[in-house]
């Protein structure tokens, strides 16, 4: 469903992945490189929220965060056209992933950015600000990630490894995969 007032339209790519795989300094770079909008849709909870993700998490509980997520996901496939990156866990609601499959198989690019928890450490931090890796973040962060890979690679298109990559890598690295050839001229 397209909100009133804005126009339908399709993502030129869509980044998924875990925590710490670079996707929002991946899709700044990448839309640069391709001159087309970014949006995030992390950015888009916080501002519809007007709070941070992690105090929605401490004053609203998970259950009503992910149904922003799930009402961010679903709305900025149907009118964003350009690069779009999706909260790690964005995947796991079953109506953004039959979204994503929808707009995969209608042609579209969704990226896995894949990272090792080796790599992930470091970029991370494992800090408060992500409230699902309290505790053990180690542990939390590789159960997570058993949890979601399944997902990320059933939705995704395309996969890079981030691993010993910075974010302009990674993203000229989409770039070249999201060439398309452009067609002959017709010689008549």
């Amino acid at each position: 469903m397209v909100p009133s007032g804005e126009q339908a339209q399709s993502p030129t790519v869509v980044l998924i992945g875990p925590p710490g795989s670079g996707k929002s300094t991946t899709a700044r770079l990448l839309a640069g490189l391709l001159g087309v909008a970014l949006r995030d849709t992390d950015t888009d909870i916080e501002a519809s929220a007007g709070k941070a993700i992690a105090d929605i998490f401490v004053d609203d509980g998970e259950p009503h965060f992910r149904a922003l997520e799930r009402e961010a996901v679903t709305t900025a496939l149907a009118v964003h056209d350009g690069v779009l990156a999706l909260g790690g866990g964005a995947v796991l609601d079953p109506l953004s992933e039959a979204a994503l499959t929808a707009y995969a198989q209608a042609g579209g690019a969704v990226v896995f950015l894949d990272v090792s928890l080796t790599h992930v450490a470091p970029r991370v931090g494992f800090n408060q600000a992500r409230p699902l890796l309290l505790g053990n973040p180690r542990a939390k962060w590789a159960s997570l990630m058993e949890a979601r890979r399944p997902v990320y690679e059933r939705v995704a298109t395309h996969r890079v490894d981030t691993d010993a990559k910075t974010a302009a890598q990674v993203a000229r690295e989409i770039h070249v995969a999201l060439a398309r050839p452009t067609p002959p001229e017709d010689p008549s």
